[in-house]
């Protein structure tokens, strides 16, 4: 397939598939994610305190057609996912939301590759923290984050890894 250049507005309703060496981007400090900049990439925490913010949810419906109401530059982001690798342990690694948008799926913790729990979210559970023991992070733990729907952000395919008495790394602003 040839690669192909644009100018203007491009939308896909399917997605983009990115490849190469801007797929991953280290993220060394608290970060406020964004789907131009972060979605559909491999983030590498980098900071073992960091707060990673994701955007909030935006679940209006675009046209695929230009015309009156299309807003090309807050199109819907449902959809989006966001892919975390943790490349440094965790001591209180927080993905957070806006504090509207909720998590939803579950999060699974191994602890050194016997046991394993899976933790849900409650219904008001806007922060994912890690701290490289009970709660996961260590080098090698992996999530991804998709907004799902309105006020809705699943946390999917996730395999923490930790140690100690595993507890939820879920909870609420």
């Amino acid at each position: 397939m040839a690669n192909t250049t644009f100018s203007g507005p491009v939308i896909s309703k399917s997605g983009f598939i990115t490849t190469g060496p801007g797929i991953t981007k280290a993220l060394t400090a608290n970060t406020t994610l964004t789907v131009n900049d972060h979605a559909g990439r491999i983030l590498l925490l980098q900071d073992a305190d960091g707060i990673f913010t994701l955007p909030s949810i935006n679940a209006s419906s675009d046209s695929a057609v230009a015309g009156p109401g299309v807003d090309y530059n807050n199109p819907s982001n449902i959809g989006a996912s966001w892919y975390f690798y943790v490349d440094i342990t965790a001591t209180d690694i927080q993905i957070v939301t806006d504090g509207t948008d909720k998590f939803v799926g579950a999060c699974a913790i191994g602890l050194s590759g016997s046991t394993v729990s899976t933790f849900f979210p409650g219904a008001s559970n806007d922060v994912l923290s890690m701290n490289g023991t009970t709660t996961g992070g260590i080098v090698g733990s992996v999530l991804q984050i998709t907004a799902l729907q309105s006020a809705e952000y699943l946390v999917h395919n996730s395999l923490l890894l930790g140690s100690g008495s595993l507890a939820t790394p879920f909870s609420d602003t």
